[in-house]
């Protein structure tokens, strides 16, 4: 009785993930922030007070509403060719987040397993994948991405395969040194004893055990991605007019600076508010996965 009532007391996994996460207060705020976002995103079509590509000619380059002029129709303003900024803001709030989503995807697939086999086989394999993780990250991230999209093609597509090789070898190497300090523990060597086969050893013995900073970076890869993104895009070589992606509007903007700050100033806010909101969150798994962020 008294073996069940102790295994009763002892938090679970979620309640003890939670407890650390919501110490950390700008954590929970990057939390709340983001789930606002991605709300928007999800039920752009209901939030938005117009479709992102409605032109209004008649209003072109307007003042948000609280400045003389202004109107609560268009509450942000509107662009050189009579379109609603926040729509537009809304909307791309949805290209951002399937950019994060897409590039992390192949990101970690890719990284999590060349990463394993580099740390579990060692050697020569090892040996050739982490030289050549090494020429990529010689280059700067920006640049690399930029150039291969330059051979790619310009658009939404190749640049998310273009960013998703720029970060995979963080993937690489997390995974790989995170293989090598378990593929020797006992609980590994007692499995392979019983008879478990490599196959097995790789995906369920080790690999789940390797997730937590894994997790921790594929958040932090998710801003990037999408500051990566908005990047190409304001070099015109990511998503093309007239797709509303911050970075494009960014770059439809930047003549207007001088006359029209809001063109401007909005999106790049977009971009600040979403990146900060995912790398406080970042933070708070790290605090909530990591042992050694675990004080008493």
């Amino acid at each position: 009785m008294s073996t069940v009532t102790a295994k009763s007391d002892q938090p679970s996994a979620l309640t003890e993930f939670w407890y650390y996460f919501s110490r950390n207060k700008g954590a929970v705020i990057g939390l709340f922030v983001f789930a606002i976002i991605l709300l928007m995103a999800i039920f752009a079509p209901l939030v938005s007070p117009h479709a992102p590509t409605e032109q209004n000619r008649e209003l072109l380059l307007s003042v948000p509403f609280w400045m003389d002029g202004g109107s609560f129709s268009y509450p942000l303003g509107t662009d050189a060719v009579g379109r609603d900024i926040l729509s537009r803001l809304i909307f791309g709030a949805r290209f951002s987040l399937f950019i994060g989503v897409v590039v992390v995807t192949l990101s970690v697939v890719a990284g999590v397993l060349i990463g394993l086999v580099a740390g579990y086989f060692r050697g020569r394999v090892d040996i050739v994948i982490m030289r050549l993780m090494d020429i990529i990250l010689a280059f700067p991230s920006l640049l690399l991405a930029l150039v291969l999209v330059a051979v790619l093609g310009p658009g939404l597509l190749n640049a998310m395969i273009a960013i998703s090789i720029v970060n995979q070898p963080h993937f690489v190497r997390l995974t790989r040194a995170a293989v090598m300090s378990e593929r020797e523990k006992e609980y590994v060597v007692a499995s392979r004893v019983a008879g478990a086969g490599t196959f097995r050893l790789m995906f369920k013995t080790i690999l789940p055990n390797c997730l937590g900073p894994l997790i921790v970076q594929a958040t932090l890869a998710f801003s990037a991605a999408i500051l990566d993104a908005a990047a190409l895009g304001f070099l015109g070589q990511g998503a093309q007019p007239p797709t509303p992606e911050w970075g494009t509007m960014l770059a439809e903007a930047r003549e207007f600076i001088s006359r029209a700050w809001w063109v401007v100033t909005f999106p790049g806010l977009a971009i600040l508010i979403t990146v900060l909101a995912i790398n406080l969150m970042g933070d708070g798994l790290r605090d909530a996965l990591d042992p050694k962020m675990k004080r008493s």
